[in-house]
């Protein structure tokens, strides 16, 4: 096995967490649109371990629970210091209720199976507690590195909300995990949404050490270049950068009902996909391979979060990363106009 590169990332406590460059993401093992076996879910971060991979990130969202709970049964066993955790808060779940069905207004990725428990946004100070209790019981570990606000975003919520909650999480669950940070219960504290400017409107707010960001920096769009992530690098926070195939569309290329944002792509965000398609394999590279390469050119980025859902996909991520994407392809791209100029790429 060849060891991953690692980000050896200081927090605002002074603890240090050695971020591999690439993280599993635990969305797929909750059952994200369609349901997955435990063998198999078991198997993929076992492979992911295997593989050398150290970064394991997580939700109460994925699967009401389920995925924390999977983690748990594949970690328990390996060494608490040799790999970081990562979780979320923001929702609480009951085992008593049924999970409610998403309504039309509610833009949120959907999970085909899961826990029979019922989710309920809380982003207070004893929500916030409460669900870190629940995920140390599911998981079955004494504890999790890594704490972040979930979900509190427009995308979400909505504008008539969002003011409503990041008031909520501001006053009630970023003052709950500031004391846990200050106790020494998790290492770092954060923020994971799927909007640039929402991470810019937190990291003006609070003293966080991390955030995840979701799509919003990929081969395809650089909407947080500009602002947030010099942002970030001024104030020392660590970007875990999800969503680098922007739901799918990155990975498959523009093929028919590829995924973009969650939803079915549209004609412009596919016909663009397939210029960038077309130059990446004009200088023999694939699509997947460019688009794990790109971002981490940015020194903002200390790792990424792919998900999988069988060995064989982790493998291909990893033999994917592997993979030497000659200069000259960001070159291409930005003279066509497909990348952002200022975008570092070596």
């Amino acid at each position: 096995m060849m060891a991953l590169p690692t980000n050896t990332f200081k927090t605002l406590s002074g603890s240090s967490l050695d971020f591999t460059v690439l993280g599993l993401g635990g969305a797929p093992l909750g059952d994200l649109f369609a349901r997955l076996g435990t063998r198999a879910a078991l198997d993929t971060v076992e492979a992911a371990y295997e593989g050398g991979i150290r970064m394991f990130d997580t939700s109460p969202h994925y699967g009401n629970g389920l995925s924390e709970a999977r983690y748990g049964a594949a970690l328990r066993d390996k060494p608490r210091g040799s790999f970081i955790l990562s979780s979320k808060v923001g929702r609480v779940m009951n085992p008593f209720a049924a999970p409610v069905s998403a309504g039309p207004d509610v833009v949120s990725p959907g999970f085909a199976g899961g826990y029979p428990h019922r989710a309920a946004f809380d982003y207070s100070e004893d929500g916030t507690m409460r669900s870190v209790e629940q995920t140390l019981l599911r998981a079955g570990l004494s504890h999790v590195d890594i704490l972040m606000i979930h979900d509190c975003d427009v995308w979400t919520h909505g504008a008539d909300a969002i003011e409503q909650r990041f008031s909520e999480a501001m006053e009630g669950a970023y003052k709950a995990l500031d004391r846990l940070r200050a106790e020494g219960v998790v290492k770092a504290i954060g923020v994971g949404v799927n909007e640039a400017a929402m991470c810019e409107r937190f990291a003006g707010a609070g003293d966080f050490d991390v955030m995840m960001l979701a799509g919003r920096y990929s081969l395809l769009e650089q909407p947080a270049l500009s602002s947030f992530l010099p942002l970030a690098r001024r104030k020392g926070i660590g970007i875990l950068l999800a969503g680098v195939f922007n739901s799918g569309i990155l990975a498959t290329g523009a093929v028919e009902g590829a995924r973009y944002n969650y939803r079915e792509a549209p004609p412009d965000i596919a016909a663009k996909v397939t210029r960038i398609e077309a130059s990446c394999r004009h200088h023999g590279v694939t699509l997947r391979q460019a688009a794990l390469a790109f971002p981490l050119h940015h020194p903002a980025i200390v790792t990424l979060v792919l998900g999988a859902v069988s060995p064989s996909e982790v493998d291909a991520n990893l033999a994917d990363l592997r993979v030497a994407v000659p200069p000259a392809l960001w070159a291409d791209l930005k003279a066509q106009g497909l990348l952002d100029e200022s975008a570092p790429t070596g």
